[in-house]
């Protein structure tokens, strides 16, 4: 399968997509930063995210875990995928990602990020305090997973055959 601009950035990219890239690298970029600090332990104390928040969750004790999964997750997962949306790159072992969906790796990966987003939002909002920042990033969780089937993003990042 081929896009029109293989591995560069097309010279338009619809609105739609540079929303869906910007919530994408604003999400990266800030969770990688409280993942960084969740597993640094700058967040054990009373200013972040005391420890006692933690007392009702299942089998996690420390931020260590959550902070993994922030920083990792949705924080390299966003900016790769982020990466992958601007640049288009053709990677072989992506393409169980492009078949069934008929549009580039990075649409699909679009979509799982804004629902795991928004599952991960759901849990903070059952076990913690609430916070603005949930419905900050609630906003950016629906928005990763609905833009993708703007007509005008499906139609920048679909595939075509050989």
């Amino acid at each position: 399968m081929t896009l029109a601009a293989t591995g560069t950035v097309r010279a338009h990219r619809p609105l739609g997509v540079q929303i869906t890239e910007g919530l994408l690298i604003l999400l990266g970029v800030t969770a990688l930063a409280g993942g960084a600090a969740l597993v640094l332990g700058l967040g054990d104390g009373e200013t972040m995210a005391p420890l006692e928040w933690l007392e009702g969750l299942p089998l996690i004790n420390s931020w260590v875990v959550p902070g993994l999964v922030l920083g990792i997750g949705f924080g390299l997962g966003s900016l790769f995928v982020a990466y992958g949306m601007l640049r288009l790159p053709e990677w072989p072992w992506a393409s169980f990602l492009e078949r069934p969906s008929g549009h580039h790796w990075s649409w699909t990966a679009t979509i799982l990020i804004g629902l795991g987003h928004m599952v991960w939002i759901t849990l903070e909002l059952i076990y913690l305090p609430l916070s603005i920042l949930h419905f900050v990033y609630g906003i950016v969780g629906i928005g990763l997973f609905t833009l993708p089937f703007i007509p005008s993003v499906r139609d920048h990042l679909r595939v075509g055959i050989r």
